[in-house]
């Protein structure tokens, strides 16, 4: 294997080792990438079946300069890519014979990628869906606070977090693997907003801190509450949250087709830093 090149592997504690540092670095950008491996090195790799993820870290000058993971049966993962290196990842993969069912990352690495796996493999990509992705600046409150407070929820509500975030994910197209523990809310922490009287009206969740980062994911309000301001009293009580616990950054991903949550994230000091995207790679076509 050449010294500057693609290292691929599928040893979780090899790659966090050699490229660990890197993906700290910029934990907004990384966000991804470090709650994934995150939960695979808490939780083991066994929830994902007998296959193995795949890990790979690009190296030049013996400094790492992206890196990609792929869970199993899942798509591409990777950090920011020029086109060349999008080019000699998506050559180094196809000639190895993997088959990738989509590319998720920041909109220019995925574009770049979706059209270099195109010239490598024939199969033409699809566009799937793009997101905002914010990072908190300074938190702003909204003002006036609807009345009630913020509670972290604890195991006696299990039943209304799983309720809710199946239907935030309905809300959202999102379809959810059958099983709780394996969808990406499971390892999440909650905050309802509640009514005076104890009545929960809104929720948000959050990552655990990973490198300086919290993501929070998702925020939702069932549909007959909205508009009272409980989504952003939630939010901002999970943000000052998390702020708490150290956290430099504190993400999230937000949908460009909604403007209202748009406009409630910048009102509460959110700033966007970049777009995301998603192609989709059909079934391959014959070069």
């Amino acid at each position: 294997m050449r010294p500057d090149d693609w290292h691929l592997t599928e040893d979780l504690d090899d790659f966090l080792a050699e490229a660990g540092d890197f993906l700290r670095s910029r934990p907004a950008l990384h966000t991804q990438q470090l709650t994934v491996t995150e939960k695979l090195r808490t939780r083991g790799p066994a929830e994902h079946g007998a296959k193995a993820t795949l890990f790979g870290r690009l190296e030049r000058s013996g400094r790492v300069e992206a890196t990609f993971y792929r869970l199993p049966s899942r798509g591409l993962a990777p950090t920011s890519l020029t086109p060349e290196l999008a080019d000699t990842l998506a050559a180094r993969l196809s000639d190895l014979g993997h088959e990738l069912p989509y590319v998720t990352a920041d909109e220019e690495t995925a574009t770049v990628f979706a059209r270099a796996w195109q010239r490598h493999t024939g199969v033409t990509p699809t566009f799937r869906t793009r997101l905002h992705l914010y990072r908190l600046g300074t938190l702003t409150p909204q003002e006036p606070i609807p009345e009630g407070y913020g509670r972290v929820a604890g195991a006696e509500d299990h039943d209304q977090v799983v309720h809710w975030c199946h239907e935030f994910a309905a809300a959202v197209n999102e379809v959810l693997p059958d099983t709780w523990a394996e969808t990406r809310f499971a390892d999440k922490h909650f905050t309802f907003w509640e009514t005076p009287d104890g009545t929960p009206v809104s929720i948000a969740g959050e990552t655990a801190k990973i490198g300086g980062m919290v993501r929070v994911d998702p925020v939702y309000t069932p549909a007959h509450l909205r508009g009272r301001g409980y989504a952003g009293a939630v939010t901002a009580e999970v943000t000052r949250a998390a702020l708490a616990t150290g956290a430099t950054d504190v993400v999230l991903f937000t949908d460009p087709g909604n403007p209202t949550s748009n406009a409630l994230y910048q009102r509460l000091g959110y700033v966007r830093i970049t777009d995301w995207a998603v192609y989709d790679f059909p079934t391959a076509q014959p070069l």
